[in-house]
């Protein structure tokens, strides 16, 4: 990717006044009250924001998720790829963020975005078939999906490299150890998920952060998708949370070959990811991890 066109995947359209409106913030200090040995002590708090966000191809509404107001590009191209709309980050010719009028998107409550991305005819003739109207969550699951036989359940086989068969507990606990430092959102509020990109020696090189983890996630894969080819190095995903299908199922799209979580897997991960040949590890704590598909 040339450097014009990642900056037209970076550009953003907003009022004159958005930049300083709390609401358009990932981060926003509310007023609160805590108790402290028996009394009230008034002080501020620092909150994640998540404001609605609809991404919308070729002038059609696909999908609403709630998300945090950063890195949108990222996480509308990411969420492009690893939902198999766009099999190639080229086939996306342009992204441009709109905030919308709060008044009208939602009555005053907060701000809301439109992401409007411009694709291939070919792709988008290939999403109007099987369009569903999603509505993303921050628990999320299979929302939108309106019966078992428009629920999407396999995923591509990924590529293993050489490295991905040989890498063990080392480089796993030396990038979750540098993990907590690079959470800078979450160091303010406590509640972010984070997804990191990861060298096969364990160097974490890219985080990104969201109230909910598959938006990390596909933050992630599309800053990846808008590295220059040379730049986008081999590596692995780290998360802060738990590893569910979702998530092994967009990791799959990117051919991503190691998925590794703080938390444990659900069955049905354990099972997509040996279906996909992905390696899967969990409960990386302490310098320890439990591997589940080899």
């Amino acid at each position: 990717m040339d450097a014009s066109r990642a900056r037209f995947l970076n550009s953003h359209t907003l009022p004159e006044d958005a930049a300083a409106s709390d609401m358009l913030q990932p981060v926003v200090e509310l007023p609160t009250q805590r108790l402290v040995a028996g009394q009230l002590v008034h002080e501020g708090d620092m909150l994640s924001n998540e404001v609605p966000v609809a991404l919308v191809f070729n002038g059609i509404s696909h999908a609403v998720m709630m998300a945090t107001p950063q890195d949108l590009p990222a996480l509308a191209l990411g969420f492009s790829l690893s939902e198999g709309i766009l099999g190639a980050a080229d086939e996306c010719y342009g992204i441009e963020v709109v905030a919308m009028d709060a008044q009208t998107a939602t009555n005053g409550l907060t701000a809301a975005f439109e992401v409007r991305l411009e694709i291939a005819s070919r792709r988008f003739a290939t999403l109007k078939e099987r369009r569903r109207f999603l509505s993303g969550r921050t628990g999320c699951g299979v929302c939108g999906v309106e019966s078992l036989a428009s629920f999407e359940l396999d995923a591509p086989r990924v590529a293993r490299p050489s490295w991905s068969d040989a890498l063990n507990v080392t480089p796993l606990a030396h990038a979750f150890e540098q993990l907590p430092a690079r959470q800078v959102l979450n160091q303010q509020t406590g509640s972010m998920h984070a997804a990191g990109w990861v060298l096969p020696d364990g160097e974490l090189v890219q985080v990104m952060e969201d109230v909910g983890r598959h938006n990390a996630l596909d933050k992630l894969l599309g800053w990846r998708a808008m590295l220059p080819e040379k730049e986008a190095a081999e590596g692995f995903v780290v998360m802060t949370s738990r590893a569910s299908y979702e998530l092994i199922r967009k990791c799959a799209y990117r051919n991503v070959p190691v998925l590794a979580a703080i938390s444990a897997p659900t069955v049905l991960a354990v099972q997509l990811a040996g279906h996909t040949g992905m390696r899967l590890f969990g409960l990386c704590r302490q310098g320890k991890a439990v591997q589940y598909t080899n």
